[in-house]
């Protein structure tokens, strides 16, 4: 395995592989790997020859008064790791080589990114866009994989994918869970023992709303209050929003019907915790 620092050096590595007829992947992280990055990291060595897991902080994805400094960080880890399981390269640039100089280009994708996230973080979205473009014409991957815990994200990037042409595919892997049901996420290393149980209501109220529309609920008003009386039922539980959106527009859906988003974000503790099932009510 190669750990690569700069833009040239990820370029010759991966230009060789492809000059070997080799299929390439990115699997981009903030590292701090966990399970989650690892099943994305197996689903890319199923799908292609040769895999780079990028691993980089991106300053211009974090807001005012967000956790950009204290983000978990730790190289060494995420290298043992990478290298267990058989990633080929490596790419952690420093914010200096990404962000030579003051950014003036930015990657916009309207409307996707106003609801859910984009109320609570504004310029979010614009710093992953932007940093995910600068990845995908860095390394040229013809698979990028992604988490569905971060499904705002994913449907983000897909679209951005689709309305720039960008000569590759985007796909998404199934959320991984602790054993409570929580979605493992490297922001959950803020949470204590008691915190890590209390968060296992996300997922609860989830469930419960899967439960109920399974059962003939169809009123998205009365799902999301039910929802909400779950998690508050955890005094720690402090919610940003519970939403049922449609699965590719993320606008608000009075009523359950087609392929719907229930997504929520919830902040226990020191930690902002995002979640979300989807329902495809078509089948």
């Amino acid at each position: 395995m190669e750990i690569a620092e700069t833009i040239q050096s990820v370029r010759a590595l991966v230009k060789a592989a492809r000059d070997k007829g080799k299929k390439i992947s990115l699997v981009p992280t903030m590292g701090a790997l966990h399970s989650g990055h690892l099943f994305l990291i197996e689903a890319a060595k199923q799908q292609t020859d040769f895999v780079v897991v990028s691993i980089f902080v991106n300053p211009s994805q974090f807001g005012p008064g967000e956790d950009f400094e204290n983000y978990p960080r730790d190289l060494k880890a995420d290298a043992d790791a990478c290298q267990k399981v058989g990633v080929d390269v490596i790419f952690a640039p420093t914010v200096q080589e990404m962000y030579p100089r003051e950014n003036l280009t930015w990657v916009n994708v309207r409307k996707l990114t106003e609801p859910l996230c984009g109320r609570f973080r504004p310029g979010h979205f614009r710093g992953v866009t932007t940093v995910c473009a600068k990845l995908f014409n860095i390394i040229m991957p013809n698979v990028a994989f992604f988490g569905q815990k971060d499904a705002q994200q994913a449907i983000v990037i897909k679209r951005m994918v689709a309305d720039l042409n960008m000569p590759l595919e985007i796909v998404v892997c199934p959320t991984v869970r602790e054993k409570n049901g929580l979605a493992v996420s490297s922001r959950n290393r803020y949470l204590t023992e008691t915190e890590k149980k209390d968060s296992a209501v996300l997922y609860t109220a989830l469930q419960k709303c899967k439960k109920m529309i399974g059962e003939g609920v169809a009123d998205s008003r009365t799902l999301i209050t039910e929802m909400c009386r779950t998690i508050e039922q955890v005094p720690s539980a402090k919610i940003d929003y519970v939403s049922i959106v449609d699965a590719e527009t993320l606008q608000d859906v009075a009523r359950t019907e087609g392929k719907i988003l229930v997504a929520l974000a919830v902040h226990i503790g020191k930690a902002r915790l995002i979640d979300n099932i989807l329902v495809d009510l078509k089948k």
